[in-house]
């Protein structure tokens, strides 16, 4: 017999949850109640370690006091403030601080308000750059299979998972995919792979099918992470620099999620030596403390926009709270912090020991594969009966019930702790997750 949706919790009906089985959260709910430190409290007391911080964002934990006195102290002074042919001295000083923190000439910053608009806008801004080159013939952009870049249209078009496009029509027009750089070769690898490179002359096939020249963009996370933390094998990401450059592309790396200390340093472009054209920015930007993405830009395309722009508008895009000036206090507060608490370098001091522990949590049968990099890693379970997350998502339920809040991807269970993680976090996570696959079998 079915349900009548509207019998289960009616006081949880209104809220449509994004991404989310409504049917079955709203029959068993996982509610949090607060945040400090490392851990959540749920609404019946428990403690749960935040494995996943937040969605990615919340790096440094949670409730970390100087961010929060910043956005109280910016509510009392300056509440929003429109971006709109004005502007407020806090967001000019944070963007002089994030162009500091990127790599090479990436020294402009547009402001969004999510990933999803960071990336929306890094498409818009590759499409007119070449119009103003006068290259309009430039309107096509490459994704990569298995890629997450939002759900923006332009994110969905260029992405590569499958349910976030299936239901929305054709998408952008002239989008195409390279494969995923991931194959069996590369299973258990500690870090990046050895081998695999070469999946990077897939484009150079791409591009010969579609002319070069007709080619505005290629996107791709330096780390696929959504999807199931997929690390680039060596050499990849060089290679598709170099064949970007070559045909007179631009390359834009999606750091939503890698950016702001997950791989160990500000971003992946750092961590791998590989310069983008455009970084997309979002999450741990401000902690995820207030909504806030960023697009950090190379000097050759900013000044040709402002050298074609004449006396008027030179770029005809930007949101109502680009720029809001709690998103920007939180933000300036958070960028302190990373330094203050060597954060980055906490990272890269802990995560062969963070490595270690994955891989040994791999060891269990039911476990068919680990990935992993800095603090991010993805653990793919065997599936029950060959159903699609027949395991995963019990893993997952269990977990939280265990204490521990991890992140559900088809077969994979992402873990990402906060990177001012200890040691002894470390191992909570193993005890936790041990306990976890034990009780699911």
């Amino acid at each position: 017999m079915a349900h009548d949706i509207r019998r289960i919790n009616d006081d949880m009906a209104a809220y449509w949850m994004p991404f989310t089985p409504n049917k079955a959260f709203k029959a068993n709910p996982r509610l949090l109640q607060s945040a400090d430190g490392l851990f959540y409290t749920t609404t019946d007391g428990r403690q749960v370690f935040d494995g996943s911080s937040g969605l990615w964002c919340c790096a440094l934990g949670h409730n970390q006091p100087k961010i929060v006195e910043a956005i109280r102290e910016q509510a009392g002074k300056l509440d929003y403030a429109t971006s709109f042919g004005y502007g407020h001295p806090a967001a000019f000083e944070l963007a002089n601080t994030l162009a500091d923190t990127m790599p090479g000439d990436l020294n402009h910053i547009f402001y969004t308000n999510s990933g999803s608009e960071s990336v929306e806008t890094a498409l818009k801004i590759a499409l007119a750059y070449h119009r103003l080159r006068g290259e309009g013939q430039r309107v096509r952009l490459i994704g990569r299979e298995g890629g997450y870049h939002g759900v923006g249209f332009g994110g969905i078009s260029v992405g590569g998972m499958v349910n976030n496009r299936k239901f929305f029509g054709a998408m952008l027009p002239g989008v195409d995919h390279m494969p995923l750089p991931y194959d069996e070769r590369m299973h258990r690898s500690k870090g990046q792979p050895d081998v695999g490179a070469d999946y990077a002359d897939q484009l150079e096939r791409i591009l010969t099918l579609h002319d070069p020249s007709t080619v505005a963009a290629v996107i791709v996370e330096p780390v696929a992470g959504s999807n199931g933390v997929y690390v680039p094998p060596v050499g990849y990401l060089e290679r598709l620099r170099d064949i970007t450059r070559k045909h007179g592309i631009l390359l834009i790396f999606d750091e939503v999620i890698t950016g702001f200390g997950r791989l160990g340093y500000a971003t992946a472009a750092e961590r791998f030596g590989v310069e983008p054209d455009l970084i997309t920015t979002a999450k741990a930007l401000n902690n995820g403390t207030v909504p806030m993405g960023a697009v950090a830009v190379q000097s050759q395309i900013y000044d040709t926009f402002m050298e074609a722009g004449g006396e008027g508008v030179e770029f005809f895009h930007g949101y109502t709270y680009s720029a809001h000036p709690l998103a920007v206090a939180a933000a300036q507060a958070a960028q302190a912090l990373y330094a203050e608490l060597g954060a980055y370098e906490n990272v890269r001091a802990l995560e062969g020991y963070f490595e270690d522990a994955m891989h040994h949590l791999a060891e269990s049968d039911v476990i068919s594969d680990v990935r992993n990099l800095g603090f991010m890693s993805a653990l793919t379970f065997k599936r029950i009966d060959d159903k699609p997350m027949s395991r995963s998502s019990q893993i997952f339920g269990r977990a939280f019930e265990n204490g521990l809040k991890v992140r559900l991807s088809s077969d994979n269970i992402a873990i990402a702790p906060p990177i001012i993680s200890q040691k002894s976090d470390i191992d909570l996570i193993v005890d936790r997750m041990q306990k976890t696959i034990s009780d699911i079998g």
